[in-house]
């Protein structure tokens, strides 16, 4: 036992040690007391909300809610999960970045913080205010079908009207005029990728925006967030644990840590049936916007 013969050493501050073996303990006692400090205060000092680094800037009901839920699995990424509509509306970026700061998540810095508002992407004014922010922010742009986009978007806003007891109009009603389209429609405007991007790529080069197939996040989600994970410089880390197939909902969920969640029932709402006639001539209208984007992002989709 340790003083008794035997050699084995006294205990820091036994009676029984030298006064100089005592000293010694002490003051490296005090020591590891004063690393443990500094390295906590290090620590708290680097847990910090944080401009975030990359941000999910649409579209429109084209995946982005499915992909921050992704993201938010990597332990590297601190997601701020509320829309903060700070580039495109003028009353929050009148707040300034003081206040756009203060609605982001704690992250160490070794993280790197990820917001999602999808209004940017249609925006005229937030490509060049993200920019003044930081030009060397990373973008994500997640797009689907034009068409199911459009769909998908005006089936929330009959939703929407509906629970607050207004009146609606069918995507018949409100596209068709006479034998001409309602392209002034918001919703249809939104599905126009390519007059969009043209103005992010005043500000941007195409390195920075990492387009993600909407399709592709649905089917196969493990193979899309590999390519996020690598545009965002994150260590490879979602795996086949972290997604199930529900087959009530009809679309992968999320699981990490014994836990599963999937997206809330808002998600894969039932579409309203729309003519077929107006469908086709909306794949018509779309067409060329369609070759245009997929000449600037280098990529083609199989839509329509």
């Amino acid at each position: 036992e340790g003083g008794k013969g035997g050699g084995g050493e006294l205990a820091p501050f036994s009676p029984r040690a030298s006064p100089a073996h005592r000293a010694a303990s002490f003051r490296f006692f005090l020591l590891l007391l004063l690393w443990k400090r500094n390295n906590s205060d290090a620590l708290d000092e680097d847990w910090k909300q944080r401009l975030p680094k990359g941000i999910i800037i649409g579209v429109r009901k084209g995946g982005t809610r499915a992909l921050l839920e992704m993201l938010s699995l990597h332990p590297q990424v601190a997601a701020a999960h509320s829309e903060i509509h700070f580039f495109n509306l003028e009353e929050n970026y009148q707040k300034g970045l003081n206040w756009y700061c203060q609605q982001m998540p704690n992250s160490y810095s070794s993280q790197i913080t990820v917001e999602k508002t999808p209004g940017y992407f249609a925006s005229v004014e937030a490509p060049e205010r993200i920019y003044t922010m930081d030009r060397s922010v990373k973008l994500l742009l997640i797009v689907r079908d034009p068409v199911e986009r459009l769909v998908s978007d005006y089936t929330q806003i009959l939703h929407n009207r509906k629970a607050r007891q207004k009146p609606y109009q069918s995507l018949e009603e409100i596209l068709k005029r006479g034998q001409e389209l309602n392209t002034s429609y918001k919703a249809l405007q939104r599905s126009l990728y390519a007059l969009h991007l043209a103005r992010w790529l005043e500000f941007f080069p195409t390195t920075q925006i990492h387009v993600v197939d909407g399709g592709g996040l649905i089917r196969q989600p493990l193979s899309e967030m590999r390519h996020v994970e690598e545009f965002l410089g994150l260590e490879p880390y979602l795996g086949p644990d972290n997604f199930y197939f529900n087959k009530t909902k009809g679309f992968f969920c999320l699981q990490a840590a014994g836990e599963r969640h999937c997206l809330d029932r808002s998600k894969g709402r039932p579409h309203p049936t729309v003519d077929e006639l107006l469908l086709e001539r909306l794949c018509t209208y779309f067409s060329q916007y369609n070759e245009d984007f997929f000449a600037m992002v280098g990529r083609t989709f199989n839509w329509c």
